[in-house]
Parts: structure tokens; C-alpha cells; sequence
């Protein structure tokens, strides 16, 4: 049996690097989250992780226990990670923008034994749990650690198999589903990046890599961390992408490689160009999205490449592909093509091959003999998604693709009922299922409204179960929404319908919802409610 964790990987590395950077908190960082700035030490993390284990393991935390995290990008949510992760327990990251009735269902779907949040968020998680009706603890990070509430799993070795953490996912036909991710998942991102070479090579105990992603999504938790762990370098995290200091950080912080959302290159090429534009260090950027006809024009005006790949949560690293190879067909939406442990597959609806050239979803799995591998190991409570997912042994990814002759592939659309704003994945399904509680509504549906700046934006019909719809009523049923749901799944447009396109079962018919959205942008029949949404502090 296979026993490297997450934990024993971090502390072999650090016991090789000793007092070497692993963490770099900017001044801007620590003023946001009131923290020391500066460097964190390899040497120093890892007291802090062994306190922390000390702590959890004394209070009784251990194998079999899921903890909730909602800590943001701090430093202290990486200490009590890798401290669970050495005891066999595995963590909850938390969306900080998620509200009360997304903690609820998050709390109880996972079964987290515990929550460990933010001070100015322990009434709402303790308000969410009670509303659940389950017997999780909540606690802030500082203070006495509540005694666990049932013992843990005796004599358990954690090795790569075992859980590491529940990420939850948007999903397409109802409630987020969480993503069951091990050991493995995370120690195989961190070798695919140390090994892809190319154009995303990485340097041995030498890169400084920043990132504005969050912990709590994949990106940036297993793949840019797991990175540095693997390679011995320095991550810099912050608490989310600022345009205006963008650069000013990327400088102050000495990165060599940062990673990139599809809406940050058109914000930082509205900037007037600059002599400051190629005054970095860094070799090149790693991300998804970025505009086809903005992709070379940022490369030639800062002077290093964006490097476009593709993956998801269910794949990790074990599916990714990326354009680290040329050639990279840049401003022609290419994510790269497979490598030799990668197999891909373009589908038509009845399942069968297409030729290149002809759109189709493609479908991934792993080559040899375990195509699940570095993949993650299923959706929690949901074995009937995990197999309708994997059906016929690959993964159906859901995105329609264009394959080259050559292997090269290209980034179409989305099969799956899934609305992308600003890097984040919002299931249309959980939007309406939230809306349908205000007791004014009697049906609603949401689509993806194209959007310049944030790729998507959620526009919803709403049928009032009485009343006149008006800019008043838009309003009130998008502050009202502010509170049950993450700022950026609430309505950005609204339009007051008196029916919506159905089935003769009653079903919302997704493909009719795309031509009424242009017909109602045309007529001027959307209200536009952007501007309330803002992120609650």
C-alpha cells in the first residue's frame, strides 16, 4: 500500500528546503485579511501544521471526519489541511460568497463533523447548521478546538486512496455534487505540473507562483499548491484578482509564473500601455478562457505566453490538457492537444466518433490500464452521476470541442445547462430551485446571458404568482436572493413572463430559452440588476 499523503509530501519537501519561502503574503494580501505580511517559511509552516495536528488529534479529529473550511485564502487554511490530512481526515473548502440556504444544504449533504470559519460568519454557519438539523460544531480558527462529536476511524493508515477533500461542483440538474478527491488526485497534480515541460517547464527549489484563484476550487488548491510542494517553491496567494495592482503585485512579489482566469487579460489590456508592461520576472501565465482575439495581443504587448489548458474538478491533472507544446494555434480557442496519458474522444449525440473538424463532446479518460487515474474517486451520496459521468469508460465532459487533424482541440460551447460568470460555474437548476422559495414567485428560469466582461451573465424569467412585475419588484427579489445565494448566481437581468417554454411534462425546454433570452434583449424586456450585485464582506 501506497501511504504518501498531501501532508507527508508537504513535510519532505520542507524538511529538504528548511528556511526557504513557501508562502509570500503581499502587503495588499495582509491588509485585506489582517495578517503578518511577508514570507512564511517551509520550516515555519510546518510547526504550524504540527500544532494544529497536535490540537485536532487531542480533540479527537481524525480518520473518517470531514471539516468544513470557510478561512478565504489564508495561510491558516493550508495549516489546518495539512494537519487533517496527516490524522486521515478530509476537509470542506467553503466559498466564502456562498449564503444560507448553500451552507445548509453544503453542511449537510457533506456531513462535516465540524466548521471552521471566519469570526464574522459563525452566526450564519451556526444559524445554517440549526436550520439542517444535524449536529456539526462550528468554531473560529483561534481558541480551544470543540471535542469531536463521534470518535474517529481506529487504526487507519491514510495513503493515496484516502479522502483528502469534498469540493463541491456546480452541478447541471440540481444541487452542487460533491466531489470525493484523494491523496492521489493531489499528489498526481503537482507531478503532472513538475513533469509537463515545454512551455510551462518549472525550475527546481526556483519559481515564485502567484495566483488570485481560490483555495476552495481545484486550480488553486491542488494544482498551483500541489505544484510548489512538488518543486520546492514559493506560492503567492491572494485574496482575489485586482486589475488596478495586478502588476504592482506580480512585481512586489518577484513571480516567475502566474495563473490566469479567461476575464483577467481583457481587464489588464484596457490599461493605456505602459514603459512598466514587460517590468517582471514572469515566464509565463497558466490558465483557461482567454479571448481568442486578445491572446496574442496580450503576449506581444507584456512579453510572455499565456498558456491555455483544460480540465475540470472530475478530471484533475490525471485529464488535463494543455497548449505547453507548439504549436499552440494561439487566438484560435486551442487548449493543446493529449498527451500519451491522455485519451480523447469527439462524439456526436448517438454516441459516435466524428470526424476533425466536426464540433462534438468530447470525452477523456486516462490510457492503460486504470483510466481513472489522478481522477477524482466519485460524487458523494450520488453513485448513479458518477456512472452516468463515466458512461461506456470515459469521462463525458460535457463541452463541445473541435479536433484538428492533428490532435490540436478547440473550446466551442457547453453541452452541459451550466453558466460561466467570471470563472465561477453556476447551475441554472440550483439558481431556480432558490428563486422558487420567495413566496412571490410561482416559476422561474435561468440562462446564460452573454456578458463582455464576465464571459456569462444569469439573466431569469420569473412568473409572479401575482402582481406586476416591475423595476421595484426586480429589486426586492434580487436583494432578497443576495441572501440565500452566492452574489454571483443571483439574477443580473430579470424579465416578468407570464409562461415559460415547457415540455408536456413540465419540464423548462433550455433550447427555447436562448432564443426567448435575444428576442427579449431585442424588445428591451430584460431589467437590468448588475449593479446589486456585490460581494458581501
Amino acid at each position: 500500500m501506497n501511504t504518501e499523503t498531501v501532508y507527508t509530501r508537504f513535510k519532505k519537501t520542507a524538511e529538504r528546503r528548511g528556511n526557504a519561502p513557501f508562502l509570500h503574503v503581499l502587503e495588499e494580501t495582509a491588509k485585506v485579511y489582517g495578517i503578518p505580511q511577508g514570507d512564511i517559511s517551509y520550516d515555519n509552516m510546518a510547526d504550524r501544521v504540527e500544532d494544529w495536528r497536535k490540537r485536532f488529534n487531542d480533540a479527537g479529529y481524525g480518520a473518517g471526519h470531514r471539516v468544513g473550511l470557510l478561512l478565504e485564502n489564508r495561510p491558516v487554511f493550508l495549516e489546518i489541511w495539512f494537519a487533517l490530512n496527516a490524522l486521515g481526515a478530509s476537509v470542506v473548502p467553503i466559498n466564502p460568497d456562498l449564503r444560507l440556504a448553500e451552507l445548509e444544504y453544503l453542511a449537510e449533504h457533506s456531513e462535516m463533523i465540524l466548521a471552521i470559519v471566519l469570526p464574522e460568519r459563525l452566526e450564519e454557519m451556526k444559524t445554517a447548521v440549526k436550520n439542517a438539523g444535524i449536529p456539526t460544531l462550528v468554531s473560529p480558527p483561534e481558541g480551544q478546538l470543540p471535542p469531536a462529536v463521534r470518535p474517529a476511524t481506529a487504526d487507519t493508515v491514510p495513503n493515496t486512496q484516502t479522502e483528502c477533500a469534498l469540493l463541491y461542483t456546480s452541478g447541471t440538474t440540481g444541487k452542487p455534487k460533491g466531489c470525493i478527491l484523494s491523496n492521489e488526485y493531489y499528489l498526481y497534480s503537482g507531478d503532472w505540473y513538475a513533469g509537463a515541460g515545454g512551455h510551462i517547464s518549472l525550475r527546481q527549489d526556483t519559481e515564485r507562483m502567484l495566483t488570485p484563484l481560490p483555495v476552495f476550487h481545484m486550480n488553486a488548491m491542488a494544482v498551483s499548491l500541489m505544484a510548489m510542494v512538488t518543486v520546492g517553491g514559493c506560492l503567492i496567494i491572494l485574496d482575489r484578482f485586482h486589475p488596478r495592482s495586478w502588476w504592482e503585485s506580480v512585481r512586489e512579489s518577484g513571480a516567475t509564473v502566474v495563473h490566469y482566469l479567461g476575464v483577467m487579460p481583457p481587464m489588464l489590456m484596457r490599461a493605456e500601455p505602459s514603459d512598466e508592461d514587460r517590468n517582471h520576472n514572469v515566464r509565463f501565465g497558466f490558465g483557461a478562457g482567454v479571448d481568442a482575439k486578445l491572446h496574442e495581443p496580450f503576449e506581444a504587448r507584456y512579453g510572455f505566453p499565456l498558456i491555455e489548458a483544460w480540465a475540470c474538478t472530475e478530471t484533475g491533472s490525471g485529464g488535463v490538457i494543455c497548449a505547453n507544446e507548439e504549436p499552440r494555434k494561439t487566438g484560435t480557442a486551442c487548449f493543446g492537444r493529449p498527451d500519451k496519458d491522455v485519451e480523447v474522444r469527439v462524439i456526436d449525440d448517438a454516441g459516435e466518433d466524428l470526424l476533425p473538424g466536426t464540433p462534438g463532446e468530447m470525452l477523456v479518460r486516462r490510457a492503460g490500464d486504470n483510466p481513472r487515474y489522478g481522477f477524482f474517486s466519485g460524487y458523494l451520496k450520488n453513485q448513479q452521476a458518477t456512472d452516468d459521468l463515466w458512461q461506456g469508460g470515459w469521462l463525458h465532459t460535457g463541452d463541445v470541442v473541435q479536433q484538428d487533424a492533428d490532435g490540436s482541440l478547440h473550446f466551442v460551447d457547453r453541452k452541459k445547462n451550466v453558466i460561466r460568470r467570471s470563472g465561477e460555474n453556476i447551475s441554472a437548476v440550483e439558481v431556480e430551485s432558490i428563486l422558487n422559495r420567495h413566496p412571490d414567485i410561482n416559476a422561474c428560469a435561468a440562462a446564460a446571458a452573454p456578458d463582455d466582461v464576465r464571459g456569462d451573465e444569469v439573466a431569469v424569467f420569473i412568473i409572479l404568482e401575482g402582481g406586476q412585475g416591475n423595476a421595484a419588484k426586480a429589486q426586492e427579489i434580487v436583494t432578497w436572493a443576495l441572501d440565500q445565494m452566492a452574489y454571483y448566481k443571483a439574477p443580473g437581468w430579470i424579465a416578468f413572463v407570464d409562461d415559460l417554454p415547457l415540455t408536456a411534462t413540465q419540464k423548462i425546454l433550455r433550447g427555447q430559452l436562448k432564443d426567448l433570452m435575444v428576442t427579449t434583449f431585442e424588445t428591451d424586456g430584460f431589467m437590468d440588476t448588475r449593479h446589486l450585485k456585490k460581494r458581501k464582506t
